[in-house]
């Protein structure tokens, strides 16, 4: 079953149900992590994020994202595991077993580069998956066809080295474990307009992205 398809359920099991129910049970849990990077950037993506999913979409969603740690035992809750920030990260063997585990348990990882992540990152991941890769996704891959079209791949949010925009991914068995977007920076689109200015339709381009990601990977078969 589905991440997406057992939200639904619950969502209308909660609508019959005779006492108050809470819907929204589902967020993106935001990871805290050591080695000096800035995991709290951008404060205000996702829950505009969320809002998005909420609106546009039927999952029900919860209105704020939860912190999570990798040894955190409620991390397996969560479906959707993001993190971002610009500057070093380190996890200790302990936490990349962990992490290996909630993601070949059924969870996920949206890595987002806000610029000055990607050598630490691509250190972390090849350690926590030594065995796969870093594949870059062509612009007809699914994830960018759901909600909405894209029919160049990843949109280009911000400028960091002029560099084109790139998706990569860890799959396993059919199912995108790891999804890493590289010189897009959508954390800075799905923030407040005011906090960096973005034209209108280049925060409506990165949220439309969101959308597709959170609905793509709920829709994901639970192994």
């Amino acid at each position: 079953m589905s991440w997406l398809l057992h939200a639904l359920l619950a969502a209308t099991h909660a609508a019959a149900a005779p006492a108050p129910a809470v819907v929204d049970s589902i967020t993106i849990a935001r990871l805290q992590y050591d080695g000096g990077g800035d995991w709290y950037a951008n404060p205000s993506s996702l829950p505009n994020l969320l809002e998005a999913v909420r609106e546009r979409t039927a999952i029900p969603v919860a209105a704020r994202e939860v912190t999570v740690r990798p040894l955190d035992p409620g991390l397996r809750d969560h479906p959707f595991l993001y993190m971002t920030g610009h500057g070093n990260v380190r996890f200790t063997p302990q936490e990349r077993s962990a992490l290996r585990d909630y993601l070949r348990a059924g969870g996920f990882l949206h890595a987002d580069d806000n610029y000055g992540l990607d050598e630490s990152f691509r250190r972390e991941i090849e350690q926590i998956f030594p065995d796969a890769r870093l594949v870059e996704l062509p612009p007809d891959h699914p994830v960018f066809h759901g909600v909405y079209d894209f029919p160049e791949g990843l949109p280009k949010i911000h400028e960091h080295d002029g560099g084109r925009p790139q998706a990569f991914a860890i799959v396993e068995g059919g199912r995108m474990l790891v999804f890493y977007s590289y010189e897009s920076d959508l954390g800075d689109g799905w923030e407040d307009q005011d906090v960096h200015d973005d034209p209108p339709a280049i925060r409506e381009q990165a949220l439309r992205m969101g959308v597709n990601l959170f609905a793509y990977v709920l829709g994901q078969a639970i192994p």
